[in-house]
C-alpha cells in the first residue's frame, strides 16, 4: 500500500454489515488504499460515534471517513475534533445539523417508504432497559433498500441485515464535524429509504461537492466504482 495517501475508514449503515463495502473495499485497494471496515454497533448515535472515534484515533496517519445512510450522521459526530480526519464522504446518507435525527431527516421531505416496510422486535437489553430493533421485513427488501441489486445477492443481504434500534435512529445528532472538514455526497437518485431531496438539501448546507448517481440506496453494492472514485477524490484534495 501507498504510505502517503490516507487511510479510509468506511461506516456501514442500518440494516446493512461492513460486508457491504466489500466492491468498494476491492477498489480502493486496487488504487493503493488502505481500509478499514468499521463494525457499526447500531445502537445509539452517541455511543456509536463514540465506537467509531475510538477505531479512527487507533489508525496511523490521516484518515477519509466515509458513512452510508445511519453511518454518514454517525462520521458527523465521531470526527468532530480529530485532526487526523481530512475529508468526509457521505454515500446516500444523512448529513445531520446539530439536534437533528435521522429519522426526523427522512421524514423532512417526501419518497421515503421505509416506515412501512419495518419489523419491529422489542428487546431488553443487558442493562435491564428496553429498545426496538427495527429490520426490513425480508420480502420487502429488495424494493425497498436494493432495488438495483441482483436479485439473489439482494435476498442474502435481506437474510445477513443488521438491526438498527430506534433509539440509534431517533436521537439527535451533536455539533457536526462537517462544518469544520471538507465533505463530498453522493446522492443516490432512486434512494427509497432517504429521499434523494433530502439527500441534496443536506450536501448543499454542508457546502459538500456532490454527485449524483442513479441507484438504490445500496449504490455501495450496486455501484461500487462510483463509490470509490468519489472516495478517491476526497482523499487525493488532502494530498
Amino acid at each position: 500500500m501507498n504510505a502517503h495517501k490516507p487511510t479510509v475508514v468506511l461506516v456501514h449503515g442500518a440494516f446493512a454489515d461492513s460486508s457491504s463495502w466489500n466492491g468498494v473495499v476491492e477498489e480502493l485497494r486496487t488504487h493503493g488504499y488502505t481500509v478499514v471496515a468499521a463494525a457499526n454497533p447500531l445502537r445509539g448515535l452517541s455511543t456509536d460515534a463514540d465506537y467509531v472515534r475510538q477505531l479512527v484515533a487507533s489508525v496511523d496517519g490521516p484518515v477519509v471517513l466515509a458513512g452510508h445512510s445511519y453511518g454518514g450522521a454517525v462520521i458527523s459526530n465521531a470526527a468532530r475534533g480529530l485532526d487526523q480526519v481530512k475529508a468526509l464522504v457521505y454515500v446516500a446518507a444523512f448529513v445531520p445539523d446539530e439536534g437533528e435525527s435521522a429519522l426526523a431527516l427522512a421524514g423532512r421531505f417526501p419518497g421515503s417508504t421505509l416506515g412501512e416496510a419495518l419489523r419491529p422486535v422489542p428487546v431488553t437489553l443487558a442493562d435491564g432497559n428496553q429498545v426496538v430493533d427495527l429490520y426490513i421485513e425480508a420480502e420487502k427488501f429488495h424494493r425497498q433498500f436494493a432495488a438495483d441489486v441482483p436479485e439473489a445477492i439482494a435476498a442474502a443481504m435481506a437474510v445477513t441485515q443488521r438491526p438498527v434500534t430506534d433509539v440509534a435512529l431517533g436521537e439527535g445528532s451533536g455539533a457536526p464535524a462537517w462544518r469544520t472538514i471538507p465533505s463530498w455526497v453522493l446522492v443516490a437518485t432512486e434512494d427509497r429509504n432517504i429521499p434523494p431531496q433530502a439527500q441534496v438539501f443536506m450536501a448543499e448546507r454542508a457546502q459538500a461537492t456532490v454527485v449524483s448517481v442513479p441507484a438504490s440506496h445500496a449504490v455501495g453494492v450496486s455501484r461500487p466504482g462510483d463509490v470509490a472514485r468519489l472516495i478517491d477524490e476526497a482523499a487525493q484534495s488532502t494530498a
